[in-house]
């Protein structure tokens, strides 16, 4: 017994240490797919970007040069398949800015911001559309008079987002829903605020800037107002688009043919 004893503790020992070591190394997907895919699992995802990952890579995800996040709407450089982002974000990435999302966050979580990441880049190839990207473009420019307030390619206005590359963030459903009730889900970056200073003079304009100490607005004129929140008198926050439906305005054929061109535009490689 002694001597059995003075063999099996030494294993004993070791096999103690390896299964300590195999408990600290990094835990990494398999390629089984992800199995919270669905459009309520990429809605979740994106509450959960907007809540954390906007701050750097910004609420459309097409990043931020000052902090280094890259864009997340086209082909990723550091991924290519679900499992690929998904082990970014359990894992975060070295010398970087990018950090692992938090450890006691749940897996059908992470795997739901996965699905909403994947989202932003739909492969055109693989989908086919009913309109057509010529009319579209002449609807944009002409009765739709999207660049009143829209730039593509550097024309255009200012007052809502550049659409240069929106295809690789927003699938033909999205723009859809987009041109017909641009209301249902407005970005923060997007509301209107309505501000009196200390002055007593009243402005509005879009919501540029806002933290605990300050507010920043553009007028339709583009023209940045900023305010010390110490020194205003009133603000009032309309989470309202301010793009007007196009569904009286546009037939079912030509909201198809702006869908067409919307969608067309994306960088080019």
């Amino acid at each position: 017994m002694l001597t059995n004893s003075f063999i099996d503790r030494p294993r004993l020992l070791i096999s103690a240490a390896c299964l300590l070591l195999i408990q600290s190394l990094p835990v990494f997907a398999e390629d089984a797919g992800n199995l919270y895919n669905t459009a309520f699992d990429i809605g979740v995802g994106e509450r959960y970007f907007e809540r954390q990952c906007s701050r750097c890579h910004g609420f459309d995800a097409t990043g931020n040069d000052e902090t280094g996040a890259p864009d997340l709407t086209g082909r990723l450089s550091r991924a290519s398949s679900n499992v690929g982002i998904y082990n970014i974000l359990k894992q975060g990435i070295p010398g970087t800015a990018m950090l692992p999302v938090a450890a006691d966050l749940p897996d059908s979580q992470v795997w739901q911001l996965v699905a909403f990441i994947d989202s932003l880049s739909t492969d055109p190839t693989n989908v086919n559309l009913t309109g057509t990207a010529e009319a579209g473009s002449g609807l944009f420019s002409g009765k739709g008079e999207c660049d009143s307030c829209h730039m593509v390619s550097g024309r255009g206005g200012r007052l809502g987002p550049d659409l240069s590359r929106v295809g690789e963030r927003r699938n033909p459903d999205e723009l859809v829903s987009d041109i017909i009730d641009p209301h249902q889900d407005v970005a923060p970056r997007w509301w209107t605020i309505k501000v009196t200073g200390a002055d007593g003079v009243a402005r509005e304009g879009l919501r540029m800037n806002e933290d605990s100490f300050s507010l920043r607005i553009m007028d339709d004129d583009s023209n940045l107002w900023s305010y010390p929140k110490s020194q205003i008198e009133s603000y009032e926050r309309l989470q309202e688009s301010t793009m007007p439906s196009y569904a009286q305005t546009l037939t079912d054929s030509e909201v198809d043919d702006l869908v067409a061109y919307l969608f067309s535009l994306r960088k080019e490689i």
